[in-house]
């Protein structure tokens, strides 16, 4: 399937609405030449090696044989491309082999590697999460011993925290470890749904796993994280630990998704006992805006594919991209995408400049209102394309059935609303989002649809904060859509500001008028109360 990076609509989002150079004095080396080289290198890996098998990868899927997976054909040459071009070190700390650079550059990487071949960048994102783990909890002997060829691509990380009887309750989770006379563990257990768990394309696995020390406290509190490579440190031995079934999936058919059993496997401590909770949220919110990307990236994909579509298919004796219908629905997705790629960008400028209260309130924004649309625009795909949309020789319903996981791993975005809601809105009695509020009046003046929207998020939060919890639990989810539709076009109408732009002013001026029309409604839907719940 074809492809190419939408370079210019991501420079706008990435400079001109979150706002890249305000982190000039933090990274020094990065200018605009290096920025275009990165974002042109990544677009040419992108469509030439990762979008070409996307298609027959998807069809071809992967293979288990004994406790082996065999990638899809072409996933190994495309594995060696990007570990060549040094693109998993990106962000990484150059004492262990990384560039150093924002990671929200790094994210705008992953964007056209998602948008080109989901399945693939599932890889590299969860290897991703693991240096960030060891990064930030990881002892000095760890950090020598698994950084550098982690951060090269060398070998590849995962995360292991669900179980068959847990799902997300992790405090559920039974997996255990055992202390050994010389300081490591003895773990046992089982995991599910743990992507790219196995795969022959690196000679190591470097497996972090949740699981609970001998007497350690019930629930969330006893939970520790253990670093389980599969071939052993000391010397090179198999681990116990191995692939024992690989689910067939809705989609992402290339990206295995793995069972995993611990027989026994040496495992090592990160961090300390019993706090394994900490460590684990490092890989979790990394992956949660990593995620929130490949809703943006694949719904990327999908408007890509459709638009050619429109432009070459005819219907009733012309183009129908000629029907207005057709440009209204190819108008909202490209308007949605630039919207969530402003609010992923915006979260990873946030954390690179330190900014962890605009972090933290962006996060479950960027993995939950980015991967609803992720689902919404493939499925707009799917129907501009009429009846080939719907069987698979039209290749519009793999970008949908490739978007549908990720509203549900990572934390489904009922858990985000909850996020939002408990551990954000809460503990702070609203002052990140009124933050968020005020950001958006301060460029709101000359938007008279975003001043509504402004005022309609700050009712929604009043009642948010002063609400029973089982009805502003009710309304959680349509508070979290609310604040998405705000903050992407309080994002978007300051790069308009900083960057004037006809283009994206017109786009943006479609989405304030289709989307943040809806407020009013919206705010209506967050009050409805529990007592309204008919089941």
């Amino acid at each position: 399937m074809s492809y190419a990076a939408p370079i210019a609509d991501m420079r706008f989002a990435l400079e001109a609405c979150a706002d890249l150079w305000r982190l000039r004095e933090r990274y020094p080396d990065l200018d605009a030449d290096l920025l275009s080289a990165i974002l042109e290198g990544a677009g040419a890996l992108a469509a030439e090696t990762l979008a070409p098998i996307n298609r027959s990868g998807d069809r071809a899927g992967v293979i288990l044989g004994g406790d082996v997976v065999v990638a899809a054909q072409g996933f190994r040459e495309a594995y060696e491309a990007f570990k060549a071009g040094g693109w998993q070190g990106l962000a990484a700390d150059p004492a262990y082999g990384g560039q150093g650079l924002p990671r929200a550059v790094a994210l705008a990487v992953m964007e056209t590697v998602h948008s080109a071949n989901m399945s693939f960048g599932l890889l590299p994102m969860l290897t991703l999460t693991a240096i960030e783990a060891i990064e930030q909890h990881g002892a000095p002997d760890q950090k020598n011993l698994y950084l550098e060829k982690l951060i090269s691509g060398e070998w590849t990380g995962t995360m292991n925290l669900t179980e068959p009887q847990a799902g997300s309750d992790l405090g559920a989770l039974t997996t255990k470890a055992v202390p050994q006379a010389d300081g490591s563990y003895a773990i046992t257990g089982q995991k599910i749904f743990i992507t790219w768990g196995e795969h022959d394309l690196a000679p190591n696995i470097i497996h972090l796993v949740l699981a609970r020390i001998d007497g350690a406290p019930a629930g969330s509190k006893g939970i520790s994280m253990f670093i389980v490579p599969k071939y052993r440190d000391e010397d090179g031995s198999r681990n116990a630990v191995r692939c024992i079934g690989v689910e067939e999936k809705m989609g992402i058919h290339a990206s295995p998704t793995c069972t995993m059993a611990y027989e026994g496997a040496t495992g090592w401590l990160i961090g300390e006992e019993n706090r394994g909770l900490a460590a684990m949220f490092t890989m979790m919110n990394a992956a949660r805006l990593n995620v929130g990307m490949e809703g943006v990236a694949v719904a990327e994909a999908a408007y890509q594919k459709a638009l050619a579509y429109a432009r070459d298919r005819k219907q009733g004796g012309a183009l129908i991209i000629e029907h207005p219908d057709i440009r209204r629905m190819l108008t909202t997705m490209r308007a949605k995408i630039q919207a969530g790629r402003a609010i992923c960008y915006a979260c990873a400028v946030a954390a690179d400049a330190g900014d962890k209260a605009r972090e933290d309130l962006l996060t479950p924004l960027a993995k939950a209102w980015c991967t609803d649309l992720g689902v919404e625009v493939a499925s707009l795909g799917v129907q501009i394309h009429g009846g080939m949309g719907f069987v698979e020789e039209g290749g519009a319903a793999l970008f949908y059935r490739d978007a549908r996981i990720a509203p549900i791993y990572e934390g489904t975005n009922g858990i985000q609303a909850i996020d939002l809601y408990g551990r954000k809105l809460l503990s702070d009695r609203g002052d990140a989002m009124r933050a968020l509020i005020a950001d958006t009046r301060a460029i709101a003046s000359a938007h008279p649809r975003l001043a509504s929207a402004a005022d309609a998020l700050e009712r929604a939060t009043d009642h948010m904060l002063s609400a029973a919890r089982e009805d502003a639990l009710t309304g959680a989810s349509a508070y979290l859509a609310l604040a998405g539709d705000v903050a992407g076009a309080m994002l978007w109408a300051r790069g308009l500001k900083r960057a004037p732009n006809v283009e994206q002013a017109s786009l943006y001026n479609f989405y304030c008028e289709s989307v943040l029309t809806r407020a009013e409604a919206r705010v209506a839907e967050i009050s409805i109360g529990a007592a309204a719940l008919c089941v």
